[in-house]
């Protein structure tokens, strides 16, 4: 008599990560980039700053290969970077307009 151990039926299923704290608040980061383009700085070196560079992103998919918790934490700040992203370029646009 044999007994078939399967590695997926000893294990519950892992929980998703938990969201990772500051990651909560995008409207007060973008408004504090927005801050900095009134004073005078370059739009598009804000927007870089921002921006998670292609580079990085490369590095963080490598990396989440080998860390399934890493992988949950980078998609949760490309997607946090990315809404901060959003909010300003609409900060931005609506100065745009209002001097228009």
């Amino acid at each position: 008599m044999s007994i078939e151990l399967r590695p997926e039926r000893l294990l519950p299923p892992s929980p998703p990560a938990p969201p990772v704290a500051g990651f909560d608040n995008p409207e007060q980061e973008a408004a504090f980039f927005y801050g900095l383009f009134l004073r005078g700085y370059s739009y598009q070196e804000l927007r870089q700053d921002i921006e998670v560079p292609a580079e990085v992103q490369k590095q963080w998919q490598r990396h989440s290969g080998r860390d399934p918790g890493f992988a949950s934490v980078a998609s949760q700040m490309l997607s946090y970077r990315r809404r901060v992203l959003a909010i300003f370029q609409a900060l931005v646009a609506t100065e745009h307009a209002l001097v228009q």
